[in-house]
């Protein structure tokens, strides 16, 4: 019988924390996730490198395995940028945007706002970029709200030979990772600010991406620590900004280039997204959340709009069933808006 939360939480109280008490009562164990078939995941929150506390993490590791739990995983976070005052060690020096190993370019598809079909433009240009014989990763950075396994068809969790590195999945010639590859569907993850930054620069520099000309990073909508994340550690080449004509989008897509110029991350282009409704009828065309607003604001900032892509069935339909319509249906001229975008990224260099 697989083992229940409280069975993981009693074995965990008889853990000593080095400071005092057990580690579950002392809150040095946090974010503790056990799965249906009794896998264990929390996140030890430290102060900084400790033989001691490495010590502790074994020894949860060996009582939860022998208790019967398939398998482990401890996350140690450090909470605080300082050291104990009586070590005083020399000040480390302030490191910048790392390249992640084999990646040639990283580009992040960002939103100021949930559902204006970032991650379906992003789904669809990894595929499209793909298609034009270019080594693409996809890294769903949007922890929250994963949705790039069902998009792409991908399903499984992904392998760590050696526990410390993750093998990706791979379909329609896309190599993905996602948190929802590693979570039960339909269950939450309820995180903070440093599980999620913790979570996210293992998805980067802990996957062996291989040798890539691109990787896509859907990120999640807003201005918060997973943006903050990638553009302070990650040497990201640019950014696409994904907007709705209408101007509720366009103002909280105006904070998220506000926030990327701040973080001196190039704006790469923006796109329009569900811009115009042909009815499939009549072929009366409409434009159901307005027209032309992200044009504008692309006039406006000086940087190409990429696409003005429609609001059609058919690209919902594709996603939803795991084959972006690139891929589903790669001449309609649905499909294209995607493959002109890839090409006009290949052509300027970012892609």
């Amino acid at each position: 019988m697989p083992l229940s939360r409280d069975a993981v939480l009693s074995l965990l109280k008889t853990i000593a924390d080095p400071a005092g008490g057990d580690i579950v009562s002392s809150g040095l164990m946090r974010a503790l996730n056990v799965s249906d078939d009794g896998s264990v995941r929390f996140v030890m929150e430290i102060a900084g490198p400790s033989p001691a506390l490495d010590a502790v993490k074994a020894e949860a590791e060996a009582a939860l395995k022998a208790a019967g739990a398939p398998a482990v995983t401890i996350v140690m976070t450090a909470h605080q940028d300082k050291a104990p005052p009586q070590l005083k060690p020399a000040a480390p020096k302030p490191q910048g945007p790392q390249a992640i190993p084999g990646v040639d370019r990283v580009l992040a598809i960002a939103s100021g706002k949930g559902g204006v079909g970032k991650s379906t433009v992003s789904a669809n240009l990894a595929c499209a970029l793909a298609q034009q014989g270019r080594r693409v990763g996809l890294l769903d950075a949007d922890v929250y709200g994963p949705s790039q396994p069902r998009m792409l068809g991908v399903s499984g969790r992904p392998a760590s030979p050696d526990g410390k590195t993750i093998l990706p999945l791979r379909n329609h010639g896309v190599t993905m990772m996602s948190i929802g590859l590693m979570t039960n569907e339909g269950q939450a993850v309820v995180w903070r600010g440093p599980m999620l930054m913790g979570a996210l620069q293992q998805m980067m520099m802990q996957v062996q991406w291989g040798a890539l000309d691109v990787l896509i990073v859907d990120l999640p909508p807003g201005t918060g620590d997973v943006q903050m994340t990638l553009a302070q550690k990650t040497d990201v080449t640019g950014a696409i900004i994904v907007s709705t004509p209408q101007d509720v989008a366009l103002l909280d897509a105006r904070k998220g280039i506000d926030m990327f110029q701040q973080l001196k991350v190039p704006i790469v282009g923006m796109i329009e997204n569900m811009s115009t409704h042909i009815c499939s009828q009549c072929g009366h065309e409409e434009h159901v959340f307005g027209h032309g607003g992200v044009a504008a604001e692309a006039a406006k900032l000086g940087v190409p709009l990429l696409a003005e892509i429609p609001l059609h069935l058919d690209i919902r339909l594709a996603a939803d069933g795991g084959a972006p319509i690139v891929v589903s249906a790669p001449d309609s001229a649905q499909a294209k808006a995607f493959q002109d975008v890839a090409a006009q990224l290949v052509k300027a260099g970012v892609a």
